[in-house]
């Protein structure tokens, strides 16, 4: 039997129009995309990042020539100073020389001398003294030499081995201990034989019972090494113990004597200085008599040479020490501008790299509009489709037996378009 049905059709433009629509988009969703062109892409590294590795590569001890040519001038300041020191030595011998013609200031050299032996007195405490300070250093020697001994895990059997602090008396301790424990475990076993009414050992061999007194000896040859190995390692702690506390009390002994050197040695350094204040009163004394006497005016005043010349060296000297510094911070300066010159170029580079990497996302992104360009396009225009459809509702009626117009067939490609002809759809009686 024939079905009947009333359908309202579009105007032939618009049908036209969603004709054209269905063919456009079958096409377009039956062509895969490229995504090829906007994959994720990351910009290399930029030429002056490369170039500021290189220099910092380069860079890496540049400052080792100007530490070089400060220890040349260490060197030479160290030699002009011991040329110093050698004219103050020939100053000295020849400011003995002016105190044989201050023989004849008697009366003023008498005065020089209390001070000047004085002074040979207060240097001699002060030589004693710090020859005290070996004995101190000496005794401060010995218990670090036994603390010494004292380090390491303490193997063996000799000085200083953990074995040399086990107790005397352990192995009477544990012999007591074991003694102990075996007569309370004879006394369990008796009880264990008295519970289950045996009385004799004849009877032991009997059922059940032997296998539990069996299970009783077992266990209590386990309780009984577990005992032994606790004792032995109660012993072994306390004897490590021991060792590490006599390590640290050697320790503090040694501390001690050199304490008590460093402290001698300062008082030495106490009694130098007396001394020198005492040669230094001598020296006053000893310039009055070269006023009285013109012939140790001259000799002093050869010495007042030498110490002139002395200066000067020593000046010399310490232009060289100067000299060593100024290069020693032109190395570190050098350094400095070559790490800024690398952080600058880094800088740039970092830069640079982020444009290209700018640049690369922004063709990535038009390449990916390019490619969805086609379905926004679609989509205007299905969207037009839809608008002029329900702007022309339809233009004339009929009735007919069904048969699926090329629209509808079309139309069945894409179900987004399922709701814009839904007016379209039969009505069936």
């Amino acid at each position: 039997m024939a079905i009947t049905e009333t359908r309202t059709l579009p105007a032939a433009f618009i049908e036209t129009l969603g004709k054209d629509y269905a063919a456009g988009l079958t096409n377009l969703t039956g062509t895969p995309i490229d995504t090829s062109k906007f994959a994720p892409s990351v910009a290399g590294q930029d030429a002056l990042q490369t170039q500021a590795a290189t220099l910092a590569g380069q860079g890496v001890g540049s400052y080792q020539p100007f530490l070089t040519a400060a220890g040349t001038a260490g060197t030479a300041a160290g030699t002009a100073l011991t040329g110093a020191q050698s004219l103050l030595g020939t100053a000295g011998t020849e400011l003995s020389g002016a105190g044989t013609a201050l023989g004849t200031a008697g009366t003023t050299i008498g005065g020089v001398s209390p001070f000047i032996s004085a002074a040979g007195t207060g240097l001699g405490t002060a030589g004693t003294t710090l020859g005290g300070v070996s004995n101190f250093i000496g005794a401060a020697g010995t218990p670090l030499s036994t603390a010494s001994g004292l380090t390491g895990t303490g193997t063996g059997t000799g000085t200083g081995s953990i074995a040399s602090y086990m107790s005397p008396y352990q192995s009477q301790v544990i012999d007591a201990s074991l003694a102990n424990y075996d007569q309370q475990s004879a006394a369990q076993r008796s009880a264990v034989t008295q519970q289950a009414g045996l009385g004799t050992v004849g009877n032991l061999d009997s059922g059940r019972f032997g296998v539990q007194l069996g299970a009783f000896d077992a266990q209590s040859q386990r309780d009984r090494a577990l005992l032994e190995a606790g004792l032995l390692q109660q012993g072994f702690g306390q004897a490590s113990q021991a060792r590490q506390s006599d390590l640290q009390n050697q320790l503090a002994l040694s501390q001690g004597q050199l304490g008590l050197g460093q402290a001698q040695s300062g008082l030495a350094g106490q009694q130098a200085a007396f001394a020198n204040q005492q040669l230094g009163l001598g020296q006053a004394q000893l310039g009055l008599g070269q006023a009285q006497a013109g012939q140790a005016g001259q000799q002093a005043g050869f010495a007042g040479q030498r110490a002139a010349l002395a200066q000067q060296q020593a000046g010399l000297g310490q232009a060289q020490l100067g000299l060593g510094q100024f290069q020693q911070g032109l190395g570190g300066t050098t350094q400095a501008l070559g790490q800024s010159d690398v952080s600058l170029l880094g800088q740039v580079g970092a830069t640079q790299q982020a444009q290209s990497q700018a640049e690369a996302d922004s063709l990535r992104e038009a390449n990916r509009l390019a490619a969805y360009e086609p379905y926004e396009r679609i989509g205007f225009q299905g969207s037009g489709v839809t608008g002029l459809m329900g702007g022309y509702p339809g233009q004339y009626n009929f009735s007919s037996t069904p048969n699926p117009t090329p629209l509808q067939t079309a139309l069945g490609t894409g179900a987004t378009l399922a709701g814009i002809y839904g007016a379209m759809q039969p009505r069936r009686n």
